[in-house]
């Protein structure tokens, strides 16, 4: 053979070997890759922690699997487990819808991790980091000792931001460094919130699917120095004074029926576009409760607990509820989705309408005859004549403890009342 083709089948054999071999590569690839297990989510306690404000707040939760391979999670924040029952997983993703929020966790799927994004659906704009750990079942801190500085008891409260001040009422119960608790307002309460004093500093937090809330405190002498975050923006400073007779303004003056008023008269579309009004027939001759509400609002979520059980045990008594929906959008059709599936969730009997969004100046033009709109909730109470006997601002929900407990007999009370009266 001359050196000639000598070289050329030398060139060609390299090139097929070359051309072999990158085979081979590209099929181990393939087949290592084909072969790596697929994330799996684990069911159990997790610890999961949002990115806002350049802080970090954390929360649990826990995930379960049927046999039916179904997925639920529960958020933890003190007493209460709030139960998420859509979840979905997708290869190596996971979606947690937040209960009847219009709201979302979405994460990528690694092991005893997840890393994703809190997203609000009704505002573009709203995404915040999301991590959770598998197996960690402390909130701020591991540890059990003991702090040398107690925060238990009752506080007055200041809160402040930027030039507006909030008067409210400061609940803490401390357990070693374990601590649960809430703040009231007159306009509502921070629900279930838990924490840690960790270096004689309590740290406290709520995750409910909608809201985010970070608080800390520094006790000097008596006085509690505290800061508060909310979501992507809000902040606050506030202040404590340990009192054990804190109060805050009668919930019942705050909206109040303007002069030559004496009963409330609206026409607004149901969920399905029926118009209703308190001067229907159904409601002739009714104790009537009017309930100012979102479904955006954990306070009014509280409410609406309380409310629909208690409707389907008195409703024959001769009493309606009607449920006034202002939402985070001008839009009909989304209103309408998000109050049936709020009814949905609730096991809700009673009526519910679209009245306008939350934009508190634009409720109060709704209802010409009110003096305002203070908060969601606002509850109405009126009478077998249609005039209206009572509106009581904001409400104190289950993790209010004693205040709670007292709202339901004072509710109880009235309504015993109003429906012994007789129809002249």
């Amino acid at each position: 053979m001359n050196i000639s083709l000598f070289c050329t089948v030398l060139l060609i054999s390299k090139s097929k070997i070359m051309r072999l071999l990158t085979v081979i590569v590209i099929s181990t690839v393939l087949i290592a890759c084909s072969s790596k297990p697929k994330p799996v989510m684990k069911a159990g306690i997790w610890r999961g922690t949002i990115t806002m404000q350049g802080q970090v707040l954390p929360f649990n939760f826990s995930t379960t699997k049927d046999s039916s391979g179904k997925w639920n999670a529960y958020l933890k924040n003190g007493e209460e487990n709030l139960l998420l029952d859509e979840i979905s997983i997708h290869d190596d993703s996971v979606t947690m819808n937040l209960h009847i929020f219009d709201a979302k966790l979405v994460a990528l799927i690694d092991g005893d991790s997840l890393k994703g994004l809190f997203i609000k659906n009704y505002d573009a704009n709203y995404k915040l980091p999301f991590k959770a750990a598998f197996g960690q079942d402390y909130r701020f801190a591991k540890t059990d000792n003991s702090p040398t500085t107690d925060f238990s008891g009752k506080y007055t409260v200041t809160f402040v931001h930027k030039t507006d001040t909030t008067q409210a009422i400061g609940i803490f119960k401390q357990d070693q460094n374990h601590v649960t608790g809430t703040f009231l307002t007159p306009t509502g309460d921070y629900r279930f919130l838990e924490g840690n004093v960790i270096n004689n500093v309590l740290h406290l937090s709520t995750f409910d699917g909608n809201y985010a809330y970070l608080f800390t405190a520094k006790k000097d002498g008596g006085v509690l120095h505290g800061e508060y975050w909310s979501g992507k923006s809000w902040y606050e400073t506030w202040t404590g004074i340990k009192n054990e007779n804190a109060s805050l303004p009668d919930a019942e003056s705050l909206t109040f029926l303007k002069p030559g008023y004496d009963k409330i008269d609206f026409k607004f579309p149901d969920v399905d576009g029926k118009i209703i009004s308190p001067s229907d027939t159904k409601f002739k001759n009714k104790v009537v409760i009017l309930q100012l509400f979102g479904t955006w609002c954990p306070n009014c979520m509280d409410e609406t607990k309380f409310l629909a059980p208690w409707y389907k045990i008195n409703q024959s008594r001769g009493v309606e509820i009607i449920g006034l929906a202002y939402e985070r959008k001008d839009d009909f059709a989304y209103a309408s989705s998000r109050v049936k599936k709020m009814k949905d969730k609730l096991s809700v009997g009673y009526d519910f309408v679209i009245a306008g969004t939350n934009d508190k100046a634009k409720a109060s033009e709704t209802l010409p005859m009110l003096s305002k709109v203070v908060a969601f909730p606002t509850t109405i109470f009126i009478g077998r004549d249609g005039k209206v006997k009572k509106i009581h601002t904001g409400f104190s929900g289950p993790g209010t403890g004693v205040y709670y407990e007292q709202f339901i007999q004072q509710f109880n009370n009235t309504m015993n009342e109003l429906l012994k009266e007789n129809v002249n």
